[in-house]
């Protein structure tokens, strides 16, 4: 089977290389998935970099990709709750990724059922951001009623993190360009900021959750507009030792990322607030509520382009400049 490889680290971004590899053999709770379309995501970027390797160390080569749509061609001993044909989509298990190849084996617990009004490729926008925006919820576990504000919600995150937050039944306020806004009231949102013309943090206060997806240059304003005591969750920022203590990681990385995110911590600190970073885990059960989610509200996936496998490093470069207007999508059998 075809698969694009990656070899080894480099700061400064590299190309993959198709290589012809063997179809991967399944253990008895895996599945065989062979894969129709594959997202791209500033994810798989960050991976070639070695942005994530304290989190995440890979070992090479490396079969690329993070999320998928499929179906099963193959079923382990172990499973009963797929069958052979079933549409499946998923966020890849993190020490076993490899989604930009013609075949896959998945752990079962990391897949679910797609929703039938997707196409392949529109399926392909939803594992990875829909997980984070749903771990992300988790964490702040918040009530009904209660005002989350999305920072810089009108791009793919947003598209997922507005509707499951409206699940939930909060009030969801984010901010971007005036030419989303009514993209971005139509997916939930209840208020929207143009970030040129408003200063959210001179407009909004005492907000019960923040979503931050801007990172560190943003991170002072969104305590400051988050209520005494509020959950503030970071998908840019950087990891603390909560996150490294959560993640099951070793001593020796809770301490190393408690330094990390000690500056986090003191800014969360200050009003007896609370901070969280979220890399996204695999999750099957998570992403079947999210199925239910998008199949009732017939929520809408947006695809930008779509790349055939072959133009893999097309598609990371595109991924990288920035400035899509949705999921970039490479289409891996037909």
């Amino acid at each position: 089977m075809k698969a694009a490889i990656l070899n080894g680290y480099d700061k400064n971004g590299c190309d993959l290389v198709i290589r012809d590899i063997p179809v991967p053999e399944i253990g008895n709770d895996e599945v065989l998935v062979k894969i129709h379309t594959a997202g791209v995501n500033p994810l798989d970027n960050m991976i070639i970099r070695g942005e994530v390797k304290m989190i995440v160390p890979y070992r090479f080569p490396l079969v690329m990709g993070n999320e998928f749509v499929g179906t099963i061609d193959k079923l382990g001993a172990g499973v009963s709750d797929f069958s052979v044909g079933d549409r499946v989509y998923g966020r890849m298990p993190l020490g076993k990724i490899g989604a930009f190849a013609e075949y896959a084996a998945i752990d079962r617990r990391a897949i679910a059922k797609v929703p039938d009004y997707l196409s392949d490729e529109e399926a392909a926008c939803v594992p990875l951001t829909a997980l984070t925006a749903l771990q992300a919820l988790e964490l702040m576990t918040p009530k009904a009623g209660e005002t989350i504000f999305i920072s810089g919600g009108t791009g793919s995150l947003g598209a997922m993190a507005i509707p499951v937050a409206k699940s939930y039944g909060l009030t969801v306020i984010t901010n971007g360009s005036a030419a989303n806004r009514e993209r971005v009231l139509s997916l939930g949102a209840d208020r929207f900021i143009d970030y040129k013309t408003e200063d959210y943090a001179k407009v909004l206060t005492d907000v019960d959750a923040v979503l931050d997806t801007l990172g560190e240059r943003e991170l002072a304003k969104e305590f400051a507009i988050l209520k005494h005591g509020g959950k503030l969750v970071s998908l840019r920022g950087m990891p603390n030792g909560e996150f490294a203590e959560r993640s099951g990681m070793s001593a020796v990385k809770r301490m190393l990322f408690k330094v990390a995110g000690g500056k986090m911590d003191r800014m969360a600190a200050k009003k007896n607030q609370s901070y969280y970073f979220v890399f996204v885990h695999e999750d099957g059960a998570g992403l079947k509520k999210i199925s239910e989610i998008f199949a009732k509200r017939r929520i809408e996936a947006s695809v930008d382009e779509v790349f055939s496998l072959d133009e893999v490093n097309a598609a990371l470069h595109k991924v990288a400049a920035g400035r899509s207007k949705g999921k970039t999508v490479l289409r891996v059998n037909s």
